[in-house]
């Protein structure tokens, strides 16, 4: 009756692990999508509000799931501060402190932080157009993983499974 619970369990543990490893190919795929949400979001603020980088990220702020709406509030309020920093500066530094707390791949958050800590050095119209760059670049990745996730998602469940029944076989 022991070994059976102890089988149970092992087994369980490793599905557990398998599902584990699949929910972060899926978070992923959801903090991209999020990402190319916000530079939507900043398009239309700086297209059709006419707003500033700075403002943008105020109005922005509230509107973001966290922790990026936190972050985006940080980077209006130190750009209100006037400490000497710029603003490409401050965002990518809130930006990436936030991008830790997110399963997000390195190419993915270099990509963003890049690209967006750029934006502070240009006119309204060339803003638009290095957003609108990313975006395109974000979605591709995107693209790229939706085919992957899938793949990737049953492969983890399918290995989780069958260490377990390994495990299983080798400590009977």
């Amino acid at each position: 009756m022991v070994k059976l619970v102890g089988s149970i369990l092992v087994v369980g543990g490793c599905v557990g692990l398998g599902g584990w490893y699949r929910g972060q190919f899926i978070g992923r795929l959801k903090q991209l999508r999020i990402l190319i949400t916000i530079l939507d979001l900043m398009i239309s603020e700086v297209r059709y509000s006419k707003s500033s980088l700075p403002e943008c990220c105020r109005q922005l702020s509230g509107r973001l799931p966290e922790p990026y709406g936190n972050s985006f509030f940080k980077v209006w309020e130190e750009t209100q501060e006037n400490s000497g920093e710029g603003y490409r500066d401050i965002f990518v530094r809130n930006l990436k402190r936030c991008m830790e707390q997110v399963p997000l791949g390195a190419e993915e958050k270099k990509l963003f932080l890049e690209v967006s800590g750029q934006f502070g050095y240009e006119e309204a119209r060339m803003q638009i157009n290095s957003m609108e760059q990313c975006k395109e670049q974000l979605k591709n990745i995107c693209g790229g993983l939706e085919k992957e996730v899938g793949e990737k998602g049953r492969m983890a469940m399918g290995l989780g499974t069958l260490g377990g029944l390994l495990l299983i076989i080798v400590l009977l």
